[in-house]
């Protein structure tokens, strides 16, 4: 009894073993070999627990001001020195990384969202609604993204929309310029996905086309959907950068690392008080390029006509 017991055992085992692992398993263990991703990774990990995590032990506020501290340079109380209001740089670095940060994700999401739908429908319909949608998303193409984000933000100064209301508007307009590129990756990969044996199978047993599309198309598009996200959120870390830093994007008191960099907006500033600027310059830099790596990873791993 004890030796059939033993025997059903080893045969489990086996089975186990020879079980082939889900693709996403795979995909994640290919990604885990590639060093230059897992530090991409690792990177952005800690990035995130620094600026949401950093705050909560920090001994000063964002509203505490001592013009009398201004503009001093890193010490042991102030390890990133303080601005000329008297403020923490470290902490205002890390509020402002939350919302850099979440400004980027907030905008790919909006983007992904418009961008997968849209492409979606495209490929699946195709005929005049192929032909307006993608018509429209050349016609945003054709059209200098940051020329226009720049006459938006003049826009939104004109309207004076209060700062604390000012970042929703940035992440919409920043996720809602980026959708043209992924819509016609995504029409792309409809167009191929709905001459399958698995649609023709959905065609016969009468299914409806949200259905179609939602449960049995879109679902197949999420590997090149992860990875063009994974730039985009790059993307718009840098556009809002950019904009802050004109002061047409996230304007004070919030603080963002493209508004914290116009401090340094003389000579003096720029050349003798480095701690101003340094700092979110480093952050950009380093979450920017991070980003960036994974997204090349994940390329590699998750779209096979992509390997190098």
């Amino acid at each position: 009894m004890s030796q059939t017991v033993a025997e059903s055992t080893a045969q489990d085992i086996k089975v186990q073993k020879l079980k082939p692992a889900s693709p996403w398993r795979l995909a994640f263990k290919q990604l885990l070999k590639n060093k230059f991703a897992v530090g991409g990774l690792v990177v952005i990990v800690l990035m995130f627990l620094i600026c949401f995590l950093g705050p909560l032990f920090s001994p000063y506020s964002l509203e505490t001001m001592n013009i009398r501290n201004g503009n001093k340079a890193p010490s042991a109380a102030h390890w990133l020195g303080t601005d000329n209001l008297g403020r923490d740089i470290l902490l205002r670095v890390m509020l402002a990384g939350r919302v850099s940060l979440l400004v980027g994700l907030v905008a790919m999401m909006i983007s992904v969202a418009i961008g997968s739908t849209l492409g979606a429908l495209a490929g699946y319909y195709r005929g005049w609604v192929d032909s307006v949608i993608m018509r429209l998303a050349d016609i945003m193409m054709s059209i200098p993204s940051l020329p226009l984000l720049i006459i938006l933000g003049a826009v939104l100064s004109d309207m004076k929309v209060p700062p604390d209301k000012r970042i929703y508007v940035v992440m919409f307009l920043l996720g809602f310029m980026s959708w043209p590129s992924l819509a016609r990756l995504v029409r792309g990969q409809i167009l191929m996905l709905r001459e399958q044996e698995f649609m023709q199978a959905a065609e016969v047993l009468g299914l409806r086309d949200r259905r179609k599309i939602f449960r049995h198309l879109l679902p197949n598009t999420i590997p090149i959907i992860i990875v063009v996200a994974t730039l985009m959120v790059a993307g718009a870390i840098l556009q809002e950068s950019v904009l802050s830093y004109l002061g047409l994007g996230v304007v004070p008191p919030t603080p963002s690392w493209g508004n914290m960099i116009t401090a340094a907006n003389n000579l003096i500033d720029f050349q003798k008080r480095p701690w101003l600027w340094v700092p979110p310059g480093v952050c950009i830099f380093f979450t920017v390029i991070a980003i960036n790596v994974i997204g090349d990873g994940l390329r590699d791993v998750l779209d096979p006509k992509m390997k190098r």
